[in-house]
């Protein structure tokens, strides 16, 4: 049986970087958003990126972003892949992955059986999809938030790309949602981090080793 594949989302600075790469993250992300603790500039991503080892991952996250910073994105981040994590929809994400020439993974936010039809429609034109807990309605950030949703609903589910679980997942629980759900990829950002957008390398570490374990 194949390890989990871990995703360390939110990657500010070059420690947060070395210590995903050092516990054997396969994707490190970066956010572009400035409503987040966690958003990076294009000159700072670009930066970042310089520091990730050969064969690692680098997803771009942005939030229903316009086809101006996806160009500036495209032309300046050596990104190997681009996560949308706002209300894109499945034309849009089809657009995107079309201009971009990259893989594109869709986050889709799920709290009950009502939200599963979308991960369908969504995987129909995605190369990956990211399931995670849909953030309250009063919530100011469409991810990140820290929160889970009842892991039972997508149990052992499959769909027609491969899929990344998402949403309050932390170095405690991370095993138990993999044995639940049977993913084979997971993805954290705030349950790795000591203060919102400041990662913590022991935690990414103990999150990484749990993952890997289950």
């Amino acid at each position: 049986m194949s390890q989990t594949r871990i995703k360390i989302c939110g990657l500010t600075d070059p420690k947060g970087v070395a210590a995903a790469a050092n516990a054997g993250a396969a994707y490190l992300g970066f956010v572009f958003f400035p409503r987040s603790p966690r958003n990076v500039s294009v000159a700072r991503a670009q930066e970042l990126a310089c520091d990730v080892p050969p064969g690692l991952m680098k997803v771009g996250l942005v939030v229903d972003a316009d086809d101006a910073l996806l160009d500036e994105l495209s032309a300046r981040v050596p990104l190997d892949m681009v996560q949308l994590h706002g209300h894109e929809t499945p034309e849009r994400v089809a657009e995107v992955r079309t201009r971009l020439g990259l893989p594109v993974m869709k986050a889709v936010g799920v709290a009950d059986a009502d939200d599963l039809p979308a991960l369908d429609a969504y995987a129909q034109v995605a190369d990956q999809i990211l399931v995670d807990a849909k953030p309250p309605r009063d919530a100011t950030l469409p991810g990140g938030n820290g929160l889970s949703f009842d892991w039972r609903l997508i149990a052992n589910r499959r769909w027609a790309v491969p899929w990344m679980l998402a949403g309050g997942l932390t170095p405690e629980n991370v095993a138990e949602a993999v044995r639940m759900t049977g993913a084979a990829q997971v993805d954290v950002s705030s349950g790795v981090e000591s203060a919102p957008g400041v990662k913590d390398a022991d935690l990414i570490r103990n999150f990484c080793t749990a993952a890997k374990a289950a």
